[in-house]
């Protein structure tokens, strides 16, 4: 336990905190960008998921909590400006890129686009139907690892803007910049 700690941010009267990078349209471009990206990720992980169901080997449940993993990412970086899980985003991003390209490239047995060749059933969804076609799936999975590839560049970018750092300005100052929740001092800081 830490000794002689505030527990909450002292104020100085008359001032409110205000995160100045977060007002730059560069990072607000970056939050829009990289929550896109890891969106687009969730839809292509869960295409390639259903599509190619019966022919996954093993990552199923992984794929899954994969996908609502970065749901919630998405969530907080772009509702809460979460710097912290931007090389969280990353790390996954360089997971998912190396199974990708194994998957896309065959390294590690078959391929994708090897399943479309005499003697390869035809995958089958979630749902019992007829799955995507193999090569249909292969490109998805090499469009999957270009996505992470974006990712993982995005969310470093955007974790090299401090959307954290903080700064105590006067309440007529965080009112012109358009701050709408002013702290006062005594109460826990909100901006």
């Amino acid at each position: 336990m830490v000794r002689n700690m505030a527990q909450r941010r002292i104020l100085t009267p008359g001032y409110v905190v205000v995160y100045p990078n977060r007002e730059k349209a560069a990072s607000k471009l970056m939050k829009l960008v990289v929550t896109l990206i890891l969106l687009a990720s969730v839809g292509l992980m869960l295409i390639i998921t259903i599509g190619g169901w019966s022919k996954l080997q093993g990552l199923k449940p992984v794929n899954i909590i994969w996908s609502l993993l970065y749901v919630i990412i998405a969530f907080y970086v772009f509702f809460r400006w979460s710097r912290g899980l931007l090389p969280i985003a990353a790390a996954l991003g360089i997971l998912l890129l190396i199974l990708a390209v194994i998957a896309a490239t065959g390294v590690a047995g078959t391929s994708w686009f090897d399943r479309n060749n005499p003697g390869f059933g035809a995958p089958h969804t979630l749902f019992g139907g007829k799955g995507l076609d193999p090569n249909v799936l292969g490109v998805l999975t090499v469009i999957l690892a270009i996505v992470q590839l974006a990712q993982i560049v995005f969310a470093m970018i955007a974790f090299s803007q401090a959307w954290n750092v903080e700064v105590e300005v006067p309440e007529e100052e965080a009112k012109r910049r358009g701050y709408k929740k002013i702290s006062r001092p005594g109460q826990p800081a909100t901006a």
